[in-house]
C-alpha cells in the first residue's frame, strides 16, 4: 500500500460523488502521487483518434476510463457489502485493512 491510501488496485468501491455518483466497480489503477484512481466502467470518456497506419491503427471514437480523485470513492466490505471507510488492525506483526462497519478482514482478491 502506498503512502497511506487505503484504496488497492482489486477493490471493489462505489462512487459517493460526482456525476456518476452510486457507480459501482473496481480499481484498476492507483496514483498515490495524484491521489486518483481509475475505476472499471466509471467516469469514461471519449477520445478522438486518427488512424496511424505505421502502428497499424484504425481511426475512431474510443471510450476510456479517467482518473478519479480517492475523496469521491468509498471501498465497499466484501463481507457485509456496504460502503465503509476502512481502519487498521495490526495482529501477529501483519497490518490488515478491517472495515469500520463490521469489523472484518478486508482481502484483495487479485484477479489480473
Amino acid at each position: 500500500m502506498a503512502s497511506g491510501l487505503r484504496l488497492r488496485k482489486g477493490d471493489e468501491v462505489v462512487v459517493i460523488a460526482g456525476k456518476d455518483r452510486g457507480k459501482r466497480g473496481r480499481v484498476q489503477e492507483v496514483h498515490p502521487r495524484e491521489r486518483t484512481v481509475i475505476v472499471a466502467g466509471v467516469n469514461i470518456s471519449k477520445r478522438h483518434t486518427k488512424p496511424n497506419p505505421t502502428k497499424n491503427q484504425k481511426g475512431g471514437i474510443v471510450e476510456q476510463p479517467r482518473p478519479l480523485s480517492i475523496g469521491k470513492v468509498m471501498v465497499v466490505c466484501p463481507h457485509c457489502g456496504q460502503p465503509t471507510r476502512v481502519a487498521h488492525r495490526i495482529e501477529d506483526a501483519v497490518k490488515e485493512r478491517v472495515c469500520k462497519n463490521c469489523g472484518e478482514a478486508i482481502v484483495v482478491e487479485e484477479s489480473t
